[in-house]
C-alpha cells in the first residue's frame, strides 16, 4: 500500500501511533503543508490510501475522479463535510472515521471568551510595554450567556456558564422548551437571544439548512457591549456583516476560531478586524484528540486490508 496523510499541521501524525504495524511493504508519506489545489490531483494520483484531517482538504467528486489508485479514504472524525461521499460510492472507494474526544471545542470557547471580557491579550500586551492595567475588565456572574445551538458542545458551554453564576439563553432551528429546560436554560426566539445577551456564542452543525443562519440582523439587534464568539464554522455567520460591525464599533469585540478560508490568508480582511481574539481552528487540535485520530485511522486501514473494514461513512 502506497499512504498519504494529508495536512500533518504540527508534523505529529508519525509519532502518535504505531505505523510500524502496517503491512510489510507498505509505503508511509506524509505531508505537512497544505497542497496547493491545482497540484492535488497529481500529488496524490499515486496513492492508494489517504488519511486527511477533517475539512482541511476537500474531496468534491471532480478530485475523487482524478485519484485512479484510491480505494480507502480515512477522515479523521465522525463526519466530514468536505468529502463528497456519493461519488466515493460510484467509485467503489471505502471511506472511514474516526473517534473523537468531544470536549475540546467546547473548553476553546470558553478560552475566547474569557480572553475578551478580562481583556487578556490586551493586558498581557501592555505589561509587556510597561504598561501596568491599561483598562478595566468584565465579571461574568449576572450576565446572559446566549447560545445559538444546543445541542452537546452548546450543552457543555451552557455548564460553566451557570458554574459562573451566568443566566444562559438558548436557540436554534429544532430546539424545543423541554431540551432547553433539562439544561437548565432559557428558550428564546433569535432575534431576542441577539438583543439581550451579553455573549452570544455559535454551536451548530454547518449543513444546508444552517448556512448564514446568523445574519445580518440578528448581528444589528446585539448590544453595543456585547461580545461575538464563533468556534462551529464561519460559514454559519454572514461574515461582512460581522466585519462591518466590528470596524463600526457596534459590538465589543468578537472570539473567532473559524474563518472562510483556512488557513487564513496574510491578506485576510478578519487580521485587520478590531476588538478581536482569534485562533487557528484550534477547537479540535488537542494531542488527545490527535491520539484517537491517528490511533483509529492505523486501525481503519488495518481493518480493510484484512477485509472487514471498520467506522465506515462510505
Amino acid at each position: 500500500m502506497k499512504i498519504a496523510i494529508l495536512d500533518d499541521y504540527q508534523n505529529v501524525a508519525r509519532d502518535l501511533a504505531e505505523w510500524h504495524r502496517l503491512p510489510n511493504g507498505s509505503a508511509l508519506t506524509v505531508f505537512e503543508r497544505p497542497i496547493p489545489a491545482e497540484e492535488v490531483a497529481g500529488t496524490l494520483a499515486p496513492y492508494s490510501v489517504l488519511v486527511i484531517m477533517r475539512e482541511r482538504t476537500p474531496f468534491p467528486a471532480s478530485l475523487i475522479d482524478a485519484l485512479p489508485n484510491l480505494r480507502l479514504l480515512v477522515t479523521t472524525g465522525g463526519r466530514n463535510n468536505a468529502i463528497d461521499l456519493e461519488a466515493c460510492k460510484a467509485r467503489g472507494i471505502t471511506v472511514c472515521g474516526t473517534g473523537m474526544v468531544g470536549t475540546p471545542t467546547a473548553e476553546l470557547t470558553w478560552g475566547l471568551i474569557l480572553a475578551l471580557v478580562k481583556r487578556i491579550p490586551q493586558e498581557e500586551r501592555g505589561l509587556r510595554a510597561g504598561r501596568w492595567q491599561a483598562g478595566l475588565t468584565q465579571g461574568l456572574a449576572g450576565k446572559r450567556l446566549g447560545l445559538v445551538g444546543l445541542g452537546k458542545l452548546g450543552t457543555q458551554v451552557a455548564r460553566v456558564g451557570q458554574a459562573f453564576g451566568m443566566e444562559v439563553a438558548a436557540w436554534s432551528p429544532n430546539l424545543t422548551d423541554e431540551r432547553a429546560a433539562a439544561a437548565g436554560v432559557a428558550r428564546l426566539d433569535k432575534h431576542d437571544l441577539f438583543a439581550t445577551s451579553d455573549i452570544v456564542s455559535v454551536h451548530l452543525v454547518l449543513g444546508e439548512r444552517t448556512r448564514g443562519v446568523v445574519g445580518a440582523d440578528d448581528i444589528d439587534a446585539m448590544k453595543p457591549s456585547a461580545f461575538f464568539v464563533n468556534t462551529s464554522r464561519a460559514g454559519l455567520v454572514d461574515g461582512e456583516a460581522l466585519l462591518a460591525a466590528l470596524h463600526e464599533h457596534r459590538i465589543a469585540g468578537a472570539g473567532l476560531d473559524v474563518f472562510p478560508v483556512e488557513p487564513l490568508p496574510v491578506d485576510s480582511p478578519w487580521l485587520e478586524a478590531p476588538n478581536t481574539v482569534l485562533t487557528p481552528h484550534l477547537g479540535y487540535v488537542t494531542r488527545e484528540n490527535y491520539e484517537v485520530f491517528y490511533r483509529d485511522a492505523l486501525d481503519d486501514i488495518l481493518a480493510w486490508h484484512s477485509g472487514e473494514p471498520v467506522r465506515m461513512l462510505a
